[in-house]
This record gives structure tokens, sequence and C-alpha cells, in this order.
């Protein structure tokens, strides 16, 4: 196929903190040298920001360093922490506070503040464009291209314009080929090319499998009385059994808001469990419905997040190409903070690539290069200690429970500073820990009160997403018979329920049970192709600007 091609310095997949910090980093770094650097940004979604989803309360270690002046700079950061309430909820009613000082240090969050990950994007956006970034918002990356040597040499963006056969209708238009000497995968969570090159150049070998938890969100509009500016609210246990570990998150931000969440790990057991009907659940608890009620629901939203940390990280570098921010894993779960750590790798990623493009022999030779002096800075880094240091709070929930999990890592964290001479590691893939459906108690869900709790699809209605209908389904099964013949057998088919967007059904008809993928339901959260037990379901970009369009999220 004739593809029109342009050529960068840099291409960057993914317009997320990492994906953006590395841009405005690269073009800072170029300025200081008083070098031209061309680095292009392309971004799936409609617009910057538009499938950012996090809780948020960010910490600006990062950005201090990447815009020291970014309160003159007027970057969207309005609402400072001003106390922090941690409670075990151990029952449907009832709650204890946890003492400060059986906290955790690391989920302290003085100094912090509770923000908009999509209004922070589209600041760095901003940024990035007035140092001379082109951002490509709505071109979907869809391949790698690589050179003859095997090196990475630029991405394809996503044919437009097809139907669902693959065939091209009227308005068809293909994907421009963009070429660089470094490509920068900044795609989040389970990135699907990132997926592919971790296993292309086995990038993991060695390492513990990458974890993950789904997280959902809501933004509320709460009645004045309710709303307390800068209260963030954690909580573990309840709505959760013992055998799934994952917590709650209720954050004050400003205008009367409330963003409210729930986190599941995604190695629980049972497979009736529905995470979406968990976080319903959670939001009658009296500690989280007390600032709720007599509210309206404004938007939701879940995506999948990486949790395995230190253990999980991946090698980030490969001939021609870096692996940034949620893509490689750099989430500091015991924070539950990623985005300073992403923006940090991103930036450490454009320290890396202008030392090697712009010290007199920068060629487009030197695309071919296997950047491990990346490795080095990143040892060098802050980073690396806050990841080292919290490197046994995942393996430790996962191998002790919630509960001795905690006091172990409040322990290790305030006692210890996370030097505890040992390692907890968890070498076990999620996606394994599913039971057989007959030996799991049946999880019987309320319904929903359409006050506090919601169905479905009344939730995706407000994710403003959109898909083509008639397009090429982007989620491919590798064997349709497995979805009934196994899945369904063995597992009550679990894609029923842990999809937290109603993409997966299965339909009683006349010739038997039925697998249905409604596509255009999907909220890119992932979930499917980390969860499925047979590894059956690989999830890949739909047409360019398919997808939620989370306002401020």
């Amino acid at each position: 196929m004739e593809r029109e091609s342009m050529d960068f310095d840099v291409v960057i997949v993914g317009a997320g903190p990492a994906g953006l910090s590395t841009a405005c980093r690269l073009m800072q770094l170029a300025k200081q040298k008083q070098q031209e650097l061309m680095v292009c940004v392309v971004e799936k979604g409609s617009e910057v920001g538009a499938h950012i989803l996090s809780g948020a309360v960010f910490e600006t270690r990062a950005l201090d360093e990447l815009f020291p002046d970014w309160q003159a700079r007027q970057a969207p950061l309005n609402t400072p922490v001003t106390r922090d309430d941690i409670y075990l909820l151990d029952s449907e009613r009832s709650a204890m506070k946890l003492p400060h000082s059986f906290v955790p240090k690391t989920m302290h969050n003085a100094g912090n503040y509770i923000v908009s990950m999509g209004n922070v994007c589209r600041w760095l956006a901003e940024q990035a464009e007035e140092l001379g970034v082109e951002i490509f918002p709505g071109f979907a990356a869809q391949s790698v291209i690589y050179n003859d040597d095997a090196s990475v040499g630029g991405v394809i963006t996503g044919d437009m314009g097809l139907d669902a056969q693959g065939n091209e209708k009227g308005s068809f238009m293909p994907g421009m080929a963009l070429r660089a000497k470094y490509t920068v995968f900044a795609e989040g969570c389970r990135g699907h090319l990132g997926k592919e090159l971790i296993t292309k150049f086995n990038l993991d070998a060695h390492k513990s499998p990458q974890h993950y938890g789904l997280g959902f969100k809501e933004i509320w509009d709460i009645p004045p009385e309710n709303h307390q500016p800068g209260l963030v609210v954690h909580t573990a246990g309840w709505p959760l059994d013992k055998n799934t570990s994952g917590g709650g998150y209720l954050y004050h931000a400003e205008n009367n808001q409330v963003f409210v969440g729930l986190i599941v790990d995604l190695n629980y057991s049972n497979p009736h469990l529905s995470p979406f009907d968990e976080f319903q659940r959670f939001k009658h608890h009296p500690k989280i419905s007390q600032y709720l009620t007599d509210g309206k629901r404004l938007s939701y939203g879940a995506r999948a997040m990486t949790k395995g940390g230190f253990h999980s990280l991946p090698k980030m570098t490969m001939p021609g190409a870096l692996l940034v921010g949620c893509d490689a894993g750099t989430i500091n779960f015991a924070k539950i903070k990623g985005n300073h750590t992403a923006m940090k790798s991103g930036m450490l990623a454009a320290e890396t690539i202008v030392n090697a493009l712009l010290d007199n022999t920068g060629t487009a030779q030197q695309g071919k290069q296997d950047l491990t002096q990346y490795t080095q800075l990143f040892k060098d880094s802050w980073l690396y200690a806050e990841l080292y240091n919290t490197r046994n709070f995942g393996p430790a929930i996962h191998k002790f429970g919630t509960m001795w999990g905690g006091v172990y890592n409040m322990l290790d964290q305030n006692f210890f500073a996370g030097k505890l001479p040992f390692t907890i590691k968890d070498n076990t893939e999620d996606y394994t820990q599913l039971k057989l459906a007959t030996d799991m108690p049946v999880i019987n869900y309320a319904k929903p009160d359409n006050q506090l709790s919601f169905d479905k699809l009344s939730s995706v209605f407000l994710s403003n997403t959109n898909h083509e209908e008639d397009q090429p389904c982007h989620l491919l099964l590798k064997d349709k018979s497995i979805p009934i013949s196994k899945n369904l057998m063995q597992y009550n088919e679990p894609a029923q329920r842990y999809c937290p967007a109603g993409v997966y059904e299965v339909e009683k008809t006349e010739a038997g049970d039925k697998f249905v993928i409604n596509a255009q339901n999907c909220i890119h959260c992932k979930t499917c192709d980390i969860k499925d037990p047979s590894q059956n379901i690989t999830w890949v970009t739909p047409e360019g600007t398919g997808g939620p369009n989370y306002p401020n999220m």
C-alpha cells in the first residue's frame, strides 16, 4: 500500500504525562544546545486528555524539575491537600480510622495537589507546542516500523475508513508512516505496541510478571455543605473480601466536586466477581455516601493500571526505541501515584536521546543504537530509588493479604525507609488466578438505586464513548471457540463481569450460547487483554478518535 511518510528526529506515541514530558524536555535541551529537533507526538484520543483517567493526587517533584515556574505558567494545580483520612472498612456499615502514625509514609500527601490529569496533560501539551513540538491527536499508532536490521524505525498510524470486514469504504484514508531516529512509546498501561516490543525484544526476561489493577473513577457535584476542599480519603477492606485486594478513594477537588473511585487488583480469584458492581457497592458505605448524598454524578470511567512495581520493570531500551511511563510500569503503587514517576521516566528518556543525537555524532544511523545509557541515568535518579525502596509493597499485599501486608508495609516504610535487607516477589500471572466457577461462591449484587449506584450502560454513556459501528473490531479473539467451549464452561465466562463497559455478553440462542462483542462500548481500559484466563483476547487500536472522550478526568 502506498503511504505518505514523514521523517522526524523523535516520534512519541501517547500524549499522557510521560510522552508530553519527554517532548517538552527534548525541546528544552535542544534549545540549550542551540540545536534543532523535529519532535512529533501522536495521540489516539480525539484530543489531548480525552483518554486520560487518573485519581489523582499529584506529587510535583518531576514538574518542579521540568517547569520550575509552573505556577506562573498557570498549571492547573489548584487544590492543595489539606488532610488525609484513611479507613479500614470492616463491613458495609462500619469503619475504623487509622491513626496517622500507623499509615505508611508513602501514603502521606502533605504538599501534594488534587488534580484532573486530563487538564494537566492539556496544559503540558500547550507547553510542548510552544516549544515547537508537533502534536497529532486522533491518530492511533497502529503498528511499529522495523528497519532492515530489526531496529525500531517509527510507527504507522491506523488506516481510516475501513468497514467491519476490513474493506475500503469511500472515506478510506491509509495511515501515515512516521519515521524517526528514535521512537518513544508512552501508551500507558498495557500499551498494545509496548506489549509487542516487550515480547519481540525479550525485555521482561528474568523479571517478575507485571501485575495490574482496574481503577474506576466518577466525578460528582456535591452540596457545598458536604464539600471539604483538599480532603483525601482512602479506604481498604469492604466491599472487597479478604481474598481480593484493592482499595477505595474519595478526593475533594475544587468547585464543590469530588473524585470517587475503587481499585480492584486483577489477581482476584472468584470468577463471579464484578469489579464494576463492587465499585457501585462501595459508594453506599456511610463513610463515602455522606459526601455523595444529594449530589449529581457527572462523569464515569475505568482504566487498568500497572502495579507490579520495581520487580516487574522490563528493560526499557531496545534498538531505536525506549519504553516509558506506564507502558513500562513505573507507577509507585505504594504511593498510589504514577504521574510524577511517568513524567520523570520521560524526562530521562529525553536526556538520553539528546545526548545521542546532539553529541556531534548524532545522525540517522544513531537510530539503530540500543540506548543503554538510559539504564544508567535511570539508576542514578530519584525515580529508581523511589521504586526500589517500595519494591516489596505490592508483593507483600498479594502474599500476606490487605491486613498483614499493610502492617508489613507500615513497618518497612516508617521504620526502615524501604531498606529491609530482603526481597518479596510475586511471580504468578494475574490471569492464572481465577478458580473454577463451581468452586467459588456466587455474588449477588443489588440492583442500582440510580442515586448512588448505576448500571454499566448509563455509566458508559457518561464516558462519551464513541466508535464507528462499521469498522473492524479492535477486540481480537485468537480462537473464537474458547469463550463458550472453555471460559463459559469453567469460569462462567468472566468477561461478562470483569469488563467495566458491558462489551462482552453471552446470548442464549436456538443454536446455543453465543459470545457477543459490543466493541462500540469499549472505554479502552485493557482489562480483557489482561484478565482473560485463556489469554485469548488481544486489544488493538480502533479507528482514530474512537473511545472515551473524558472532559476532565
